[in-house]
């Protein structure tokens, strides 16, 4: 394994380690914990490394260190994390991670756009993200999605997104998802 693996790993088990045990949002999950969830629902769909390392750290800009975070500023409940997470991964990870982490906001806007129902699945907490992240998608915005090389793997990590979060559900650790993290890793 290379130094900046390594290097790389250890800042993600880092984050995780210092902001992990935050409440994601008004869930009753931690960030740990939903992160986890999500990439166990993704190991169990038989996905590929790199859409199970996206599920893994899709929220990973929500806690990262402050000197990673940027000047956005947050307005309700968009503070742009899918930016700063995108930003910090790409310097990592190839597009088929990055790219899916960047577009996992885009893509419950897109859902509830093409899905009348999907935004009463929402929990209240992703309901009021979406409105405060811009709402439904203009036909142009649907059609600019949907030319994303990765808008099907935005659309499945948000799927697990969307679930993973579920009270003291059982998952795998963190690091039973190392590997797949080193398989995806740009050398």
């Amino acid at each position: 394994m290379s130094t900046t693996s390594n290097h790389v790993i250890d800042q993600i088990r880092n984050a995780f380690a210092q902001r992990g045990a935050q409440r994601y949002g008004s869930e009753q999950v931690t960030q740990l914990q939903h992160g986890l969830q999500c990439a166990t629902l993704a190991r169990e769909s038989n996905a590929p490394a790199s859409e199970v390392t996206a599920a893994l750290l899709h929220d990973i800009g929500h806690i990262l260190p402050d000197d990673t975070h940027g000047a956005e500023a947050s307005h309700g409940l968009d503070d742009h994390h899918e930016a700063r997470g995108y930003r910090w991964l790409k310097q990592y990870f190839p597009d088929r991670v990055s790219d899916p982490v960047r577009l996992h906001v885009a893509a419950k806007r897109y859902l509830c756009t093409v899905d009348d129902s999907y935004a009463n699945r929402l929990s209240p907490t992703s309901h009021q993200s979406y409105l405060d992240q811009g709402g439904p998608m203009s036909p142009a915005e649907v059609a600019a999605f949907e030319a994303e090389p990765y808008f099907e793997s935005a659309i499945a990590v948000r799927r697990w997104d969307d679930t993973g979060k579920v009270p003291d559900l059982k998952t795998l650790s963190l690091d039973a998802f190392i590997d797949d993290i080193r398989q995806c890793l740009v050398s």
